[in-house]
C-alpha cells in the first residue's frame, strides 16, 4: 500500500515520464527535412539582416519593467474601486495611500530620467593643462633624479 508521499512521487514519476515519451515519440515520427528558410530567423515575416547577436539598447527591458509594475499596481485599483464605499473613510485611506505611494514611485522614475527613451549624455570634465605664453614647460626637478 502507498503512503500519501508515495502516490505523490508516482504521480510525479508519471507525468515525467509521459512527457518524456511524447517527445521521444515526436521525434522519431516527424520529418527532418531541414532547408535554408527553415534554419533562418524568423523575424515577423521580414528577411532577417545582419547578425542575430546585436546588442539593443537597455533602455527596452527597463521601460517594460517599470509598465509591467505600474500596471500590475494599477490594477490593484479595481478592486478597491468597486468596493470603497462599502469600507468607508478607511478604504478611502487606503486606496489614498496607495495612490500616493504610486504617484511617488512614479515621480521617482521621471525624475531619475528612466522614462525618457534617450537618455542625455553626461559629458565628464575635462582637464586642461595651461601652457605659458613662451610655449616652454618647465621640469621641476624630484629627489629621483
Amino acid at each position: 500500500m502507498l503512503t500519501e508521499f508515495g502516490k505523490v512521487f508516482a504521480f510525479i514519476l508519471t507525468a515525467i515520464l509521459f512527457v518524456l515519451i511524447a517527445i521521444f515519440a515526436s521525434k522519431i515520427i516527424r520529418p527532418a527535412r531541414p532547408t535554408k528558410e527553415k534554419l533562418a530567423t524568423y523575424e515577423c515575416g521580414e528577411n532577417p539582416e545582419g547578425s542575430p547577436w546585436v546588442k539593443f539598447n537597455i533602455r527596452f527591458y527597463v521601460v517594460a519593467l517599470i509598465f509591467l509594475i505600474f500596471d500590475v499596481e494599477v490594477v490593484m485599483l479595481i478592486p478597491w474601486a468597486l468596493v470603497y464605499r462599502d469600507m468607508g473613510i478607511d478604504g478611502f485611506l487606503v486606496g489614498a495611500i496607495f495612490l500616493i505611494l504610486l504617484g511617488l514611485g512614479m515621480a521617482y522614475e521621471w525624475r531619475k530620467g528612466d522614462l525618457e527613451w534617450a537618455r542625455p549624455k553626461i559629458n565628464p570634465p575635462v582637464i586642461k593643462k595651461s601652457v605659458p605664453p613662451d610655449g616652454i614647460i618647465e621640469k621641476e626637478l624630484t629627489l629621483a633624479e
